[in-house]
């Protein structure tokens, strides 16, 4: 099973929950219709990783920085930095067909964390910002987010069940694009504009 740190402390989700379409300027980059009610999709512990790969055999490959929520006792204790990798060709083809995106979203190593840090204040304070070769490439925060980690959690929870250590992964801003092996990525993390965490990934 695939781990990942709370603080220093290794720790094994068994899942990782994702909301799609979350924020409204980044459903109008990809020319997506605003959805009616929540979209979710799942990561499996196969897909989490400390590190940034990129996918093999794969020409092209999309970031979404998203902050991160661990869960326990169905209640946020932590959050993080994560990337949603994904393979928006396959995506897009899947879409087409209405079909299921495991192909596009749940492959190995496509749910990359920081570390996770104790969290117990105001998450409507957060935001995130990610940095891709020392240039700024996404910027969001809990104001800009259509549904809020709250109502995502008990929106979930009608039809799966958290356990403890499982993540949530909370929607991206604007800002997606794709990404080549040997760039640096710079995820921050902030609380009241204040850098609160921050980590750095080297595409292998």
């Amino acid at each position: 099973m695939n781990k990942i740190f709370l603080e220093d402390i290794e720790i094994t989700p068994s899942k990782v929950v994702c909301i799609g379409r979350n924020y409204m300027d980044h459903i109008a980059e990809l020319n997506n219709e605003v959805p009616e009610d929540m979209v979710f999709f799942i990561k499996p512990n196969s897909a989490i990783s400390d590190k940034l790969t990129f996918p093999k055999n794969q020409n092209s490959c999309h970031y979404e920085a998203e902050i991160s929520f661990l869960i326990e006792n169905n209640k946020i204790n932590a959050v993080g930095f994560g990337l949603d990798l994904t393979l928006r060709e396959v995506q897009s083809k899947l879409k087409e067909k209405g079909l299921p995106w495991e192909r596009a979203k749940s492959f190995d190593g496509s749910a990359v964390f920081s570390k996770f840090i104790k969290f117990s204040d105001d998450i409507s304070k957060l935001g995130i910002e990610l940095y891709i070769n020392g240039e700024l490439k996404q910027k969001g925060d809990y104001s800009l987010m259509i549904n809020k980690p709250l109502d995502i959690i008990k929106e979930a929870k009608t039809f799966l069940s958290f356990e403890d250590k499982d993540i949530l992964m909370s929607g991206t801003p604007k800002g997606v694009g794709s990404f080549k092996k040997g760039d640096i990525f710079l995820g921050k993390l902030l609380f009241n504009d204040k850098v609160i965490l921050e980590q750095e990934f080297k595409v292998l």
